[in-house]
């Protein structure tokens, strides 16, 4: 199942994570958004090599606004507290899958 971050946890479980994170930075209103949402639950069930997560910027607008998320759905990889990869807009579930596997 997927992590729900908020501002309480994100430090904790995102950027002092020993695992990939996957932040799905989402909003209960978009569209895209709730398309994104079933793959972003079977990827928390699939990659286990992985912490798989969302975060909604209507409750927590500060984070979102510390990483410039200005369209959603935006989807960052986090390795060793940093972002190593962003996406904006609808993924397919393969090519988040692999990229979450390159690194």
């Amino acid at each position: 199942m997927a992590v729900e971050f908020t501002k309480e946890n994100f430090e904790a479980e995102v950027l002092k994570s020993d695992k990939t994170v996957l932040v799905d930075f989402w909003a209960p209103w978009c569209g895209p958004c709730q398309m994104m949402g079933p793959v972003i639950e079977e990827l928390s069930v699939e990659m286990t090599t992985a912490k798989i997560g969302k975060l909604n910027v209507d409750e927590h607008p500060e984070i979102a606004q510390t990483y410039g998320i200005m369209s959603i759905p935006a989807i960052k990889l986090f390795k060793g507290g940093q972002i190593v990869k962003e996406f904006v807009g609808v993924q397919a579930k393969d090519k988040l899958k692999n990229e979450i596997e390159s690194l």
